[in-house]
């Protein structure tokens, strides 16, 4: 079967750690030149080293995606370094203070989440895609979550700010789909991450929320980031898929 990724240029952001981690080690091992990025300059060298020690090409630009010039450097450097731009993987978030109801949110809090929730997808699709565009086109997926499909009590801002990728998502494809660009997101349930065990306590630990969260999938348990790094990947490289929301949530969405 023909690799699509094979030397293909991605640049991942929010990649030192969890799923963005995942997909940049898995298209490495694909041959495409993976891009990573983030906010954490030590962990992101670390993988990188890792990948090139495997024989894969990749390389970090340390960045904050809800700050323009950080993002108009990154897909500068993107592009000086591998010549194009083919996919990007916008992965970077943050869960911004669970537990608060409507009443009780900050101004804070909101502006911290949808600076990078909102902001940083924003910011990212605005300067990748003149990028692939000189290329001929590409793909981009970004991650929103099952709180952009349904509420979540003590959740507000987080779940409109995936509310909001979302929409960010289907409009950007629709205005870019006949100038060959695909735009897409992925929306996990509840996966196994170091973000997520800050919530339910680590994997080896039976905790009350850790079984609490199992329960909300039907399947009965919570997903790992190689089966998001699946999606992801499917829906970087299937030519017909654009504006979609793909729910990898256990069936969680579907009740």
């Amino acid at each position: 079967m023909k690799n699509s990724f094979e030397n293909k240029v991605v640049l991942i952001t929010g990649a030192t750690s969890g799923i963005g981690e995942t997909v940049a080690r898995e298209l490495a091992s694909r041959n495409a030149k993976v891009v990573l990025s983030g906010r954490r300059e030590s962990e992101g060298k670390a993988i990188v080293e890792s990948i090139r020690e495997q024989g894969g090409e990749a390389s970090f630009q340390k960045a904050d995606s809800s700050k323009e010039s950080d993002v108009s450097r990154l897909v500068e450097f993107t592009v000086g370094k591998y010549g194009r731009l083919d996919h990007a993987f916008n992965n970077a978030g943050v869960e911004g203070i669970p537990g608060l109801t409507s009443d009780q949110q900050t101004e804070e809090n909101y502006r911290h989440t949808f600076d990078v929730n909102v902001l940083g997808v924003l910011l990212s699709m605005k300067h990748e895609i003149p990028a692939m565009l000189k290329g001929g086109g590409g793909s981009i997926v970004n991650t929103s979550s099952v709180a952009g499909q349904i509420g979540m009590a003590g959740m507000g801002v987080y779940v409109a700010s995936k509310h909001a990728v979302d929409g960010l998502t289907k409009t950007a494809a629709l205005e870019f789909a006949k100038q060959g660009i695909r735009v897409n997101a992925v929306a996990p349930g509840g996966i196994q991450t170091p973000m997520l065990n800050r919530f339910v306590g680590e994997e080896s630990t039976r905790t009350p929320q850790r079984e609490w969260l199992e329960s909300l999938h039907p399947v009965g348990r919570i997903g790992t980031s190689q089966e998001i790094s699946n999606a992801v990947i499917a829906l970087l490289e299937n030519a017909f898929i654009t504006g979609t929301v793909l729910a990898v949530d256990g069936g969680w969405t579907a009740q």
